[in-house]
């Protein structure tokens, strides 16, 4: 769909991990300008999309892959659906071929969009779920490893040398591609072994 005159085509990407890959993410769709984001859908309390939500203007036309990217579960999504299209921006949602504003909404666009944010907010219980059995029957058959360490030996040396500098935690933290609670539980266990 084409931009509005003067708009801007804006992207907003999101992965959970630093370690997944942002690459299959509206490749090969031409953008000015794109928002890149490694934190978890749980709540729209993440550094990128804020971003983005401040940059975008009347007339912007926002890609995102698909409606899990923007927000997981359903009032997240359509208060965020409702906030931009209310300040003139288009949102499309590439995978699921699904775009709103530019236009008056029509009652099918807006069911659609409940419907599908349910079946994406449903799918993530369903994941949850199924990730729980997973890891209690391992558990019981002595397989448990439990997740990888995200400070990995690498990050801490990167993190010493930065707040050796002086940087605050909140960026080291970013500078990372870690929360800051992981970057505050590494700090501690360090501590507790001093």
């Amino acid at each position: 769909m084409p931009t509005q005159a003067g708009g801007k085509r804006v992207g907003y990407i999101r992965v959970s991990t630093i370690e997944q890959n942002v690459n299959r993410q509206l490749e090969g769709v031409q953008l000015d300008k794109v928002f890149t984001e490694y934190a978890s859908g749980k709540d729209t309390n993440r550094p990128q999309l804020q971003a983005m939500l401040e940059y975008v203007r009347e007339g912007d036309h926002l890609l995102v892959h698909s409606l899990d990217r923007l927000a997981r579960n359903l009032i997240d999504l359509r208060k965020l659906v409702t906030d931009l299209t209310g300040r003139g921006v288009t949102i499309e949602f590439v995978k699921e071929g699904m775009t709103f504003g530019g236009q008056k909404e029509t009652a099918i666009g807006t069911l659609l969009l409940n419907m599908m944010g349910g079946f994406a907010e449903f799918e993530r219980a369903l994941s949850r779920e199924r990730q729980a059995e997973g890891i209690a029957l391992a558990k019981k058959e002595g397989k448990y490893k439990g997740r990888k360490p995200v400070m990995t030996p690498e990050r801490v040396a990167k993190m010493n040398e930065l707040l050796a500098l002086k940087v605050s935690k909140s960026q080291v933290a970013r500078e990372l591609g870690v929360s800051r609670q992981s970057l505050y539980e590494c700090l501690k266990e360090m501590c507790n072994k001093a």
